[in-house]
């Protein structure tokens, strides 16, 4: 599927103004109900490295291959926005 410049752009926003990440989250899948929006705890993604950094709060991107997920950092490849806060 992937996700497009316009989608990235939107989720930097949201999860900068969003009260909480889970607000956030609510608010991306209203508006791209293909694409999942998921909190995690931020210990979960320890090894892994952000597509945005938004001051406490992070933003990955992930992938499946229709059985397994994956963290990337192509937003071509992406369907899925992981959320987290420190």
């Amino acid at each position: 599927m992937g996700l497009s410049g316009e989608q990235l752009q939107t989720a930097s926003e949201v999860v900068g103004y969003a009260p909480t990440l889970r607000d956030a989250a609510t608010i991306l899948r209203g508006r791209y109900p293909g694409v999942r929006a998921i909190v995690v705890d931020e210990m979960d993604m320890r090894d892994e490295t952000p597509a945005l950094r938004l001051g406490h709060r992070n933003v990955y991107l992930a992938a499946s291959n229709g059985h397994c997920w994956h963290v990337t950092q192509s937003a071509d490849e992406a369907s899925v926005f992981i959320l987290t806060q420190h």
